[in-house]
């Protein structure tokens, strides 16, 4: 990609990435201790960032802004993550995983290709001799960065303190920005990484484009695979018969905030087409007799 050092980079963070999730995996296999996997994916990022940026050692402006923002993303997601698994108790992803080591080593696996690939901006902007002045896709992407940081931290806070009230237990969370997404969390997160993306885009030449795989993969995953599908179905399911929350599907978009009275009134083409509103996502909801 671009140049031999290039290579060498992102064979080293494969290589560093299949380590680090192997080592977790390991603890997970042997002590059936599932409490760690979001905080090993997330501390992978920033281990790949830092390793990177050190390893280079050109310390250019751009490398060392696009390191903080993975640095800070990580350790705020993966913290917060491990305080709320150790508060709730077991992970429910590996209910049907911990006895079957095929689907735990593929879920590790998987994860594994997940960080090497969303980690891709950083670490070929790390590798780069380039050092172009700031141009203004830095600026936006920094501002998209921002942007979806401020939104999934608050998303995530929101959601935290309704589920630990008493008060609404059974419920689903319906207030403050998921009242205008049914996952604001996952938009933050989106937008986020399509930032650091987009403010990597000084530096690329040539074949380095194909970074974009990075944020591509994290939209897909999120839209389509083990985000919004896997969450949908369980809400849907378990709130089936309950008509205010039929109402809430209705008026809450189900990723891009908007307000409910702007949503519930497009029409379903649109909100399939621009908004994301696929059919998958209503999978466990009972059709309207």
């Amino acid at each position: 990609m671009g140049t031999v050092l290039d290579s060498h980079f992102l064979a080293l963070t494969a290589i560093v990435t299949v380590g680090y999730q192997l080592l977790f995996f390991i603890i997970t296999a042997l002590l059936k201790f599932d409490k760690l996997t979001d905080f090993a994916g997330s501390t992978n990022f920033i281990l790949l960032g830092i390793l990177t940026l050190a390893l280079k050692g050109a310390w250019h402006f751009r490398q060392i802004v696009l390191t903080i923002f993975v640095v800070i993303w990580g350790l705020r997601l993966g913290l917060f993550l491990l305080m709320r698994i150790l508060q709730w108790g077991e992970d429910r992803r590996f209910d049907e995983m911990r006895e079957n080591l095929g689907k735990l080593a593929f879920f590790w696996a998987f994860q594994a290709f997940w960080v090497w690939t969303v980690s891709l901006p950083v670490t070929v902007v790390n590798a780069s001799n380039r050092n172009p002045s700031v141009k203004p896709q830095d600026i936006i992407g920094w501002i998209m960065w921002s942007v979806g940081l401020a939104i999934e931290a608050t998303a995530d806070q929101q959601k935290l303190d309704f589920k630990n009230s008493a008060a609404n237990r059974g419920k689903w969370c319906n207030v403050g920005l998921w009242k205008y997404s049914r996952h604001p969390n996952y938009f933050g997160e989106i937008l986020l990484w399509w930032g650091i993306f987009v403010a990597a885009t000084p530096v690329l030449r040539g074949a380095e484009w194909l970074i974009v795989l990075g944020p591509i993969v994290l939209t897909l995953l999120l839209l389509f695979i083990s985000g919004i599908p896997l969450l949908e179905e369980s809400a849907n399911k378990r709130y089936n018969s309950n008509e205010d929350y039929r109402m809430y599907r209705l008026t809450a978009s189900p990723l891009v905030p908007l307000p409910p009275s702007v949503y519930a009134n497009l029409p379903a083409w649109f909100k399939m087409t621009f908004l994301f509103e696929f059919p998958l996502y209503s999978r466990g909801l009972a059709q309207e007799p």
